[in-house]
């Protein structure tokens, strides 16, 4: 259960990144509402997972999906552009979180 609030938490860091980025575009104090509300749906649920799984495990496991995420996103929604090395940089951050993960095995 750990390992799927941790999912969810850096999901929700994510969507709160983006939120932020849409911030930047077009401010509304409505968005700052949702942005926040992410941002501590996010902080709850890696407290909560961080109840079973080790610090150094949760946390970088979090933020690597909020970054690969954001990429993603940023590609996706935002129209970003990304060149070779921007994808062996995501997939090197894959490779350490799940080389981070077996840690816990």
């Amino acid at each position: 259960m750990a390992w799927i609030t941790l999912l969810i938490a850096g999901l929700l860091e994510t969507a709160w990144a983006a939120g932020l980025k849409s911030l930047s575009e077009n401010f509304r104090f409505s968005l700052i509402i949702a942005t926040v509300a992410l941002m501590l749906a996010s902080l709850g649920a890696l407290y909560w997972s961080m109840r079973t799984l080790p610090l150094g495990i949760a946390y970088p496991i979090w933020t690597g999906i909020g970054s690969v995420g954001s990429v993603v996103i940023g590609i996706t929604v935002f129209k970003q552009n990304i060149g070779v090395l921007g994808i062996a940089g995501v997939a090197c951050l894959i490779i350490g979180m799940v080389l981070i993960s077996l840690e816990t095995h």
